[in-house]
């Protein structure tokens, strides 16, 4: 009986900090200026702890980025960031990303991610859909680092890679499944 109480008491005092680093603030979307700030230095960040990344964004059509994707949860997740679309040095859009889940986890953690869109095909069927589901349209391939040595200029057939970066916290499992990309207009 003890050893049970000890367990609920966890339990309890883990779902109480979760609810409080989750409970909601005054909500305000970032400037488009603080978003390509952000966008700027996860790059250059990325760029620079993987040489892969660096050469595909130099042959992508375009790339997606968000800097900073919180996700937590305990039963049932959430995860929410913003993030610019780059077509060259160029932001041409701006969208959050979303994400709900269910099921058996327990945590909090902040980790970024990009999009890099190799085919024009992928980068408009991006484009024009009206809020984005991953796992629908476009083929995403997740590079993870063994991956990223074995990528070559010859071995690159997918419509979309995707780098996940600066993770930070703890929380089982990381995907990108179930997300869902919207375009909003930040302030200026």
């Amino acid at each position: 009986m003890h050893g049970n109480r000890k367990r609920f008491l966890r339990a309890f005092l883990l779902a109480a900090l979760i609810g409080v680093l989750m409970a909601p603030r005054p909500c305000r979307a970032a400037s488009a200026a603080e978003i390509d700030r952000g966008v700027n230095k996860a790059l250059k960040t990325l760029y620079a702890k993987n040489p892969t990344a660096k050469s595909l964004g130099a042959k992508a059509k375009a790339v997606l980025v968000f800097p900073e994707i919180v996700k937590g949860g305990f039963m049932v997740g959430a995860q929410f960031g913003e993030g610019a679309l780059r077509e060259g040095n160029r932001t041409t859009g701006y969208y959050n990303s979303v994400a709900a889940s269910y099921g058996f986890q327990a945590g909090l953690q902040k980790f970024g991610y990009a999009l890099f869109f190799m085919t024009p095909s992928a980068l408009e069927y991006f484009k024009k859909s009206d809020g984005w589901e991953i796992g629908s349209g476009p083929s995403i391939v997740v590079v993870d680092e063994g991956m990223a040595k074995s990528l070559s200029t010859t071995t690159l057939q997918s419509d979309v890679y995707a780098f996940f970066f600066s993770q930070k916290g703890l929380m089982a499992g990381l995907g990108l499944q179930g997300t869902k990309i919207t375009r909003f207009q930040p302030s200026k």
